[in-house]
């Protein structure tokens, strides 16, 4: 899954020009706060899907109060486009909206599987 999130992401920046402007615009901040949760998910099992939720929402809240620092050695990070995609450029407070819903679709879905497998 977290490929999947992760292709779709990039395909929304890459081919953003021929996808309605709402996807293009809010999509890649979506799927990225998602694909925080199944990465949480994976590294910490343990955790209940409420609680990985709010790590993935905060480390997503973190990443974005982090672009609102601008030194030589971060910028010149975020120059590189991995660099880019994870730390982001600029601080926009949708972006925590995005986050939010991107969370959400995880805790959705794992809810889901989890009623359909179990």
């Amino acid at each position: 899954m977290v490929i999947v999130v992760v292709v779709l992401g990039l395909a929304s920046r890459a081919y953003g020009g021929q996808i309605p402007l709402v996807l293009e615009t809010y999509a890649g901040d979506t799927l990225w706060s998602l694909m925080v949760f199944l990465l949480v998910g994976i590294l910490f099992s343990k955790l209940s899907t409420i609680y990985t939720a709010l790590v993935a929402l905060g480390f997503s809240v973190l990443i974005e109060i982090s672009q609102l620092y601008h030194a030589e050695w971060i910028d010149s990070i975020r120059d590189y486009s991995i660099g880019g995609l994870v730390l982001g450029h600029g601080f926009l407070w949708s972006d925590m909206v995005c986050y939010v819903i991107g969370c959400c679709v995880g805790v959705v879905g794992e809810l889901l599987w989890y009623r359909k497998v179990g």
